[in-house]
């Protein structure tokens, strides 16, 4: 899935569409987007010097690690950065961010002509027009096409409002000779409504999770932390892809890093398996479900509004004669009245009811409930 990813970064769009964009979102329990994009880096660099990749020069902007970092990254990988290189940019916004300094240093002697500081990273439009033209120092100004790596945005979202950030990425994405464009964000650091806006504007979005814990209640703190710390390094990389015509793909796999990188595989059977109903349940301290003697029982018990035939056809009261007894006819004194059946069995007498007009509605006198059987 992670090769996924990077096929669609190194082909690009097709001429005329906006390049294709990626978020890698980490978070504080899996802080391990820049594994990420140090893999993309090293094989996108790969793909550009063995001309695999249509794009032919890479513009990498650091805010968050210095430009010395990422070029020990790429020797750790086996690609040596040279100051003759051709097919890669560095432009550099770690160093100083706001301008303070007068004169400074990258404290980078190897590679060093390839890397350029970036004053005042709150000037998006400035700072567009030097991703631009670093990109066209490597593929000149023609159709020929550069990818455009920014290793974090959380930095560059705490200079600029959320709408600058989203303009400078979506200018970047409608400009003819990017040909792929992606960037990391830490999801606990912002609001949601922040990482809702970074994921509309991408085509792809790649999120580490940690391992589910345990759901023993009865594991203390201890065992808690020690399977913490024993499963940190390991979790599940999920990646949401759009389609055209709007459609979406979801696909999984599970990573693991050490010291040499990160690493991917396919999920394991075991975890593919779908968890039954009793699994999706929350933890209460009352059972949800029936067992096979409780469900027999309920569909035993008689509802109270269900029909008791017993043999005998139901009749429903119309207002003029009681369903109790048909045979005893009841003799209206006057319209109006109320007359007491003593001939009826059983203590007390029946109270009948006459209608005050034959010409009143048929259901205005009647219990809406006259006809359940309670």
């Amino acid at each position: 899935m992670a090769d996924s990813i990077f096929r669609k970064l190194r082909d690009g769009g097709e001429e005329g569409e906006l390049a294709p964009a990626l978020t890698i979102e980490e978070t504080v329990a899996s802080p391990f987007a820049l594994d990420v994009s140090g893999y993309l880096l090293a094989n996108l660099s790969s793909s550009i010097l063995a001309g695999k990749s249509k794009s032919q020069g890479l513009v990498l902007i650091t805010f968050s690690r210095s430009p010395s970092f990422y070029l020990k990254l790429l020797k750790q990988k086996g690609i040596v950065v040279s100051s003759s290189a051709k097919w890669i940019r560095i432009l550099d916004c770690y160093t100083d961010p706001l301008g303070w300094i007068d004169q400074p240093s990258t404290g980078v002697s190897e590679a060093s002509s390839l890397i350029k500081l970036h004053k005042s990273v709150s000037n998006l439009k400035r700072l567009f027009s030097s991703i631009i033209e670093a990109g066209r120092e490597l593929v000149g100004d023609g159709k020929t096409r550069f990818c455009v790596a920014i290793d974090s945005v959380n930095e560059l979202l705490r200079h600029s409002s959320m709408p600058l950030v989203s303009g400078l990425l979506t200018d970047l994405r409608s400009h003819a000779q990017v040909s792929s464009l992606f960037w990391s964000l830490n999801s606990d650091l912002h609001q949601e409504k922040i990482t809702n806006a970074l994921e509309y504007i991408s085509t792809m979005k790649a999120k580490l999770e940690p391992l589910c814990p345990s759901s023993d209640g009865q594991k203390n703190a201890l065992e808690s932390l020690f399977s913490v710390h024993q499963d940190f390094g390991k979790g599940r990389f999920h990646v949401r892809f759009k389609l055209r015509k709007g459609r979406i793909r979801v696909m999984s796999e599970e990573y693991h890093v050490d010291h040499l990188g990160i690493n991917f595989s396919p999920i394991s059977s075991v975890d593919t398996v779908v968890p039954t109903t009793k699994s999706l349940l929350p933890k209460v301290q009352f059972n949800l479900q029936l067992s096979e003697k409780e469900r027999v029982e309920k569909e035993k018990v008689v509802l109270p509004f269900e029909h008791q035939d017993h043999g005998k056809s139901t009749e429903i009261y119309d207002g003029r004669r009681s369903p109790a007894d048909s045979t005893i006819e009841a003799t209206p004194l006057s319209l109006g009245e109320l007359q007491i059946d003593e001939t009826s069995s059983g203590k007390g007498g029946e109270i009948i009811y006459f209608r005050d007009s034959d010409d009143e509605h048929p259901d205005s006198d009647e219990d809406p409930d006259d006809d359940l059987d309670i």
